[in-house]
């Protein structure tokens, strides 16, 4: 059965303090090794096949771990970031001076009352999750590495194990810069998560 390796792209100067939808947002030196690491790991992986988000942040992280591996990277529109509208390239704490109902409302139900301006939950599935299907159709034994985002990973992975998804941001608080997560996707059931947030050394 296809194994999905899904991983969020290395680190970026808004890593830590802002909505990085879809800004174009490059990768920090730091994200750069950590692209480095992916690599390493990838090199042994036994890879089928390297997807990625068209983002800077996706693209050259994939493109490291696709080049050790052997493979060409494959780039999806439909895996670009979660559309934060307003909330874009703003920290929590300015979007809330400005719009504090709505702030409230997105912590309390972060998939179906989106950031202002921004691209609810179910409509970012609606667009991704087909890439994730093509791709174990694409490769039914084989191992498939999806470099993308964090939002809208979580969002994918509540929607393949069977979780709601106004609860990504509990359930999964974090997905830490290019660790490995890994989901057996099934046809008529929820995925097997085989592997959350690994960060292990090449070869494991």
């Amino acid at each position: 059965m296809t194994e999905l390796v899904l991983v969020r792209h290395g680190e970026t100067a808004w890593h830590s303090d802002r909505y990085a939808g879809r800004s174009d947002v490059p990768l920090t030196p730091r994200g750069r090794e950590q692209a480095a690491e992916l690599a390493r790991w990838a090199a042994g992986a036994g890879l089928d096949a390297v997807l990625a988000s068209p983002l800077l942040r996706a693209h050259d992280t994939a493109s490291a771990a696709a080049e050790a591996a052997g493979l060409a990277v494959r780039v999806d529109e439909r895996l670009v970031e979660v559309d934060f509208g307003k909330a874009d390239g703003h920290t929590r704490e300015e979007t809330s001076a400005e719009y504090p109902d709505a702030v409230a409302a997105f912590l309390r139900r972060p998939a179906t009352a989106p950031m202002p301006g921004g691209e609810p939950g179910a409509d970012a599935v609606a667009r991704a999750a087909p890439v994730l299907i093509e791709a174990a159709t694409a490769h039914p034994d084989g191992r498939v590495l999806v470099v993308a985002h964090q939002t809208l990973l979580r969002l994918l992975l509540c929607s393949m194990i069977g979780i709601p998804l106004d609860h990504y941001r509990a359930v999964f608080p974090r997905l830490e810069n290019t660790a490995r997560t890994v989901v057996r996707p099934a046809a008529d059931g929820p995925a097997a998560l085989l592997r959350l947030n690994d960060l292990g050394a090449p070869g494991s």
